[in-house]
């Protein structure tokens, strides 16, 4: 299979089309992504809205009525400019580890913290002592840090007036689908990154929320994504009746969009951030705790009866700041890839280092530079990265079978070429929104129109 082969099942169509009709959303860090998909998943029309975060020293929060708007402004968009017809389903996938608490009514009582954020430090670091690190890896797949939600649970409830009113909490997709009308619903991909879930028997871990300070009933029962979960109702009038399914965490939601979901598929979606998704059958806790001993996580993904493997660097990141620094722009980055394809894979001895720090380091620059060897370099160091974390992948789960690329980064033909060499032949998905296409599958198969598990 040559690297760069189109997944055919990820292309899309623009045709119109008159019958039912299917609604995705993404909601990412930066912006919302919709798509309107046909039952066979062809790509009739996209929208896009941006995400409106406060800055703040730690990171970004967020008034939880800012995400619902995102949604909402991006499923118009999209719904204005496709075909027109019925809209049978609406998925709804999104970032992670972020969340919404609500009272007794509904209604949120603090502001969302972005998942990103480095607030719960502290609570993160007394979670590993009090739980035990290796334990709770073992049990949640995950490292207790303050990425996990149930750090940043903690940290509201000792430092936020009116956490401790909060009965109810939500994951952002969750959230999203309950303001279009739907259920309170907790999905399994996402209620993996919260740090309360136990994988095995995939159910809350009641010594979790003892140590958070949780309230009894603070999270619905967990369910496979795609799980049906109620009706548009008056939020979105253009897609009233729709049937509501949360789609999943945001990456796992890409692989089903980009058809990476087989045993022993990986999905590298290359953005800002290189997400590696691997579907693997459920692992015992041993194996899962040197995983996460490994640096890779675990969790259930947003197909029935797999987990996930999960691993990232900020490749996409330092790619870009090596662009600014040869000062080249996105139009110009054709010509770069080609030059760096006639310079040697050692790049003259230079190496981007730190590819995951908030400084990138360009190392070993000989006597005669130039752009060409600077980017060689590093796409090489990037492919280096790669090969690393699939590596990792395989020694949790053995040979992969399949590795589907996406994302921009993966247009550059020098890109693709050096990612090939390191990780050996792939094919190249073409949708256009992977985690919105994936969302609005899965809501098809909850409302009963599109087969699959």
């Amino acid at each position: 299979m040559a690297a760069g082969r189109e997944c055919p099942a990820a292309t899309g169509s623009v045709s119109p089309v008159s019958g039912e009709l299917l609604l995705g959303l993404d909601l990412g860090t930066t912006s919302c992504k919709a798509a309107v998909v046909t039952p066979e998943g062809d790509e009739l029309a996209h929208g896009r809205a941006q995400v409106a975060w406060e800055l703040v020293a730690t990171g970004a929060e967020i008034a939880p009525q800012g995400l619902l708007d995102a949604a909402l402004a991006a499923a118009r968009e999209a719904l204005a400019a496709g075909p027109g017809g019925r809209v049978a389903g609406l998925g709804v996938a999104s970032m992670a580890e972020t969340g919404v608490l609500l009272d007794g009514a509904g209604a949120p009582v603090v502001s969302s913290i972005a998942w990103h954020d480095s607030r719960g430090e502290d609570e993160a670091a007394r979670l590993a002592v009090d739980l035990g690190r290796r334990r709770f890896s073992e049990r949640t797949g995950l490292e207790p840090r303050p990425l996990c939600t149930v750090a940043k649970y903690r940290w509201m409830l000792d430092h936020r007036e009116g956490a401790s009113r909060g009965v109810r909490w939500l994951g952002v997709a969750e959230w999203v689908v309950h303001g279009l009308g739907g259920d309170q619903v907790a999905e399994l991909s996402l209620a993996s990154r919260t740090g309360w879930l136990d994988l095995h028997a995939r159910d809350w871990w009641d010594e979790a929320l003892a140590w958070a300070g949780a309230p009894a009933g603070l999270l619905p029962e967990p369910a496979p994504a795609g799980t049906p979960a109620g009706t548009v109702a008056d939020a979105l009038p253009e897609a009233r009746g729709a049937v509501l399914a949360v789609g999943g965490h945001d990456h796992l939601s890409a692989a089903v969009g980009a058809g990476a979901i087989g045993e022993g598929d990986v999905l590298d979606s290359w953005g800002t951030a290189e997400a590696f998704v691997r579907a693997v059958t459920p692992l015992p806790p041993e194996r899962v705790g040197a995983a996460v001993a490994d640096g890779i996580n675990v969790g259930w993904h947003a197909v029935a009866g797999r987990q996930c493997l999960l691993g990232a660097m900020r490749s996409g990141a330092a790619l870009q700041r090596v662009l600014r620094l040869l000062g080249v722009a996105a139009e110009g980055r054709a010509e770069l890839e080609r030059a760096a394809l006639e310079v040697a894979a050692d790049a003259g001895g230079m190496e981007l280092r730190g590819l995951n720090d908030d400084r990138v380091e360009l190392v070993g620059i000989g006597q005669d530079p130039s752009p060409a060897l600077v980017w060689r370099a590093a796409l090489e160091s990037a492919g280096r990265g790669a090969r690393d974390i699939l590596d990792r992948m395989d020694r949790v789960a053995g040979p992969r079978r399949r590795l589907v690329v996406a994302g921009g980064w993966a247009e550059g033909e020098a890109a693709r070429a050096v990612k090939e060499a390191h990780l050996g032949p792939f094919e190249q998905s073409r949708a256009v929104y992977m985690g919105a296409r994936g969302a609005a599958l899965t809501a098809g198969r909850a409302a009963g129109i599109v087969a699959g598990g």
